[in-house]
This record gives C-alpha cells, sequence and structure tokens, in this order.
C-alpha cells in the first residue's frame, strides 16, 4: 500500500471516529436552545393538509427535469432485505416510464458491512450507532445513516427522496417539490399542536408558532439536497435528544424520529407540501387512485386480487436469485 492510500485510510478513520464522538458528546448533553436555522416568518407558505396540491405543471421537456436520487435505509435483516428488492424492481420499472423524475437510486445499509445484494441493489454502506446508544429503537440509525451517506456520497441529483423498504412505487414519480419548499406526505398521527409542551423543548417560542412545525415524518418527502445536508445532523441530534428525555420518548414512541424530522425541517426554515396524495397505507386506505406509494407497514389481510400482492409476486417471480 503506498503512502498516498495509508494517509486516505487515515484520514477517512478519523473522521469517522470524529463523528462518532460528536455524536456521544451530543447524546449526553442536553439539546441546546440555539438550534440552527432561522424560523419562518409569517409570509411563509402554510398549506393545509387537507387540501390536495397539484402537480408542478410547470415542468418542461427532458432538458427541465429536475431529478431527484430515492435514498432508502435499511438493516441487513431478512425482511429489510426481501423489502429492499422488491422496491428497486418497481423502482427501476417506473422510473423509466413517462412523467418521471426519478434519478439514480441508493439503500443505505447502516449493518456496517456489505451483503450478498450489493451487486442488485446500489448500496451504500453505513456504520451503526455505537452499541447501545440505539436504546433499542433501531430507527434512530436512520438520521445517523443519512448523514454519512450525505457527507460522503457523490450524489449527482439536486433533490433526495427520503423512501422506506416498505413502498412500493405504483405510478412514476414527478418532483412535487418547487419554490424551495419540500414536499411530504401529511400523517394524521403527527399532531404538533397537542404536543406543544414537550416540542417546545426542542423547538422554542422564538423559533416560531408550533404550527410552523409540519405534520410530517421523514418519508416519504422530497426535498433539496442542500437543504437534507443541513437538516440531517439537526434531525440525529434532536432525534437523540428526544429519545434520551423520557417525558418526549413516552409522549412520541415509534414515531420520535418522525417528529424529529418535522422540528428538525423546521428549525432549518423548510417548509413543506402537504401532498396527501403522495401514498396509500392500508388498510386504512382501499384505492389506489392517483397515489404514487403503496405503504404496506400495518397488518393486512390480503386476497390475490390486491394491487400489493400482485405486484409483489411479479417482483419475485422476476428478480434474479430470489431464494437466495
Amino acid at each position: 500500500m503506498g503512502c498516498g492510500n495509508v494517509f486516505f485510510t487515515l484520514l477517512i478513520t478519523f473522521s469517522v471516529a470524529l463523528i462518532t464522538y460528536n455524536i456521544i458528546i451530543s447524546s449526553n448533553a442536553p439539546l441546546k436552545q440555539e438550534l440552527p436555522g432561522p424560523s419562518r416568518s409569517s409570509s411563509s407558505i402554510i398549506v393545509d393538509p387537507i387540501i390536495k396540491m397539484p402537480v408542478d405543471k410547470s415542468r418542461g421537456g427532458s432538458g427541465s427535469k429536475r431529478l431527484f436520487h430515492t435514498a432508502v435505509t435499511a438493516s441487513d435483516s431478512v425482511y429489510n432485505t426481501w423489502q429492499c428488492r422488491v422496491m428497486y424492481y418497481w423502482f427501476k420499472k417506473m422510473k423509466e416510464t413517462p412523467n418521471s423524475d426519478m434519478g439514480g437510486f441508493t439503500r443505505i445499509l447502516h449493518s456496517g458491512k456489505a451483503d450478498k445484494h450489493m451487486n442488485e441493489i446500489p448500496t451504500f454502506v453505513a456504520q451503526p450507532l455505537p452499541s447501545g446508544m440505539d436504546q433499542g429503537y433501531i430507527v434512530l440509525n436512520r438520521p445517523w445513516a443519512f448523514v454519512q451517506w450525505l457527507q460522503q456520497a457523490d450524489i449527482k441529483e439536486d433533490y433526495i427522496l427520503m423512501s422506506e423498504p416498505d413502498h412500493i412505487i405504483v405510478k412514476p414519480i414527478p418532483n412535487l417539490s418547487r419554490d424551495g419548499l419540500g414536499a411530504a406526505f401529511p400523517f394524521f398521527y403527527i399532531e404538533p399542536k397537542k404536543y406543544e409542551s414537550v416540542l417546545r423543548k426542542y423547538f422554542p417560542e422564538e423559533k416560531g408558532p408550533i404550527t410552523d412545525i409540519d405534520p410530517i415524518g421523514n418519508s416519504p418527502v422530497i426535498v433539496g439536497k442542500e437543504s437534507l445536508k443541513k437538516i440531517a445532523p439537526t434531525w440525529m441530534n434532536v432525534s437523540l435528544a428526544m429519545k434520551k428525555d423520557p417525558e418526549t420518548d413516552k409522549a412520541f414512541g415509534w414515531v420520535l424520529e418522525m417528529y424529529a424530522y418535522a422540528v428538525s425541517s423546521a428549525l432549518h426554515g423548510v417548509g413543506n407540501i402537504l401532498y396527501k396524495d403522495f401514498m396509500i397505507q392500508p388498510p386504512w386506505d382501499t384505492e389506489v387512485g392517483k397515489k404514487f406509494i403503496i405503504h404496506y407497514t400495518y397488518g393486512c389481510d390480503y386476497n390475490m386480487k390486491v394491487t400489493l400482492v400482485k405486484m409483489v409476486n411479479e417482483a419475485t417471480a422476476n428478480i434474479p436469485n430470489w431464494g437466495s
């Protein structure tokens, strides 16, 4: 190994160690009130989550496409792995259809090591949080994985779609974000106003009204790459601080890091178009209609005529070495 390679290896090792040290320190220290990012002014666009936002029709021909990169975080579990394989199959099919602004794809694998599907799915291997830091809440690895990917990967597109393994893309997705706003799905169970007293620990009054925090999670969200580079470290630190605080942990439970993303986006002044046609969530939703994504996180009874079952079966029948 040449001197240049030795130096590069040492540099990478030092950088990872420094980042890990910073998150350890941030998780053991109280979250400072002077979190970065201006509050949104009263002139900011506020979108009622009940309104269906129209697709941006200002897009011109292929030369004016605003491509986004789809990023999915995943563990190396068998369940997550087959979900990612099915999702990537449909991503590739939908990417090549008209009206798609879908660019590249990355599975951000936060197991810390490569797996046997690296050649099948474009993958970035991220390091997990230090042992014990997630306190049994594995989702905390998600913001930390995004921080590493955004810092180290060569991402060609100017926008990012944050998606999840249990998403199946059923229609080509256009870039729904515009005018500096992200585009996000509004979740009925993300209620900033209801939990204002808790959220003020992380979004103090001088940052703006509690309504500046959108009722969103981190997925699905299409957001500018440069905006996400600013949001992601804050998202990581707020997630760790929320998990450490018993009151917040009890209030938010399994959606804690979703609230953390919504808070972090608001802290950096990044508003979101609330696009309820972004996806469906069976069994609450029964028709695909104009939606772009099926989110199959909830337990359901399916029959062979259901779109989701048909799409999973098609993918597994066509993915090489599915049984491996």
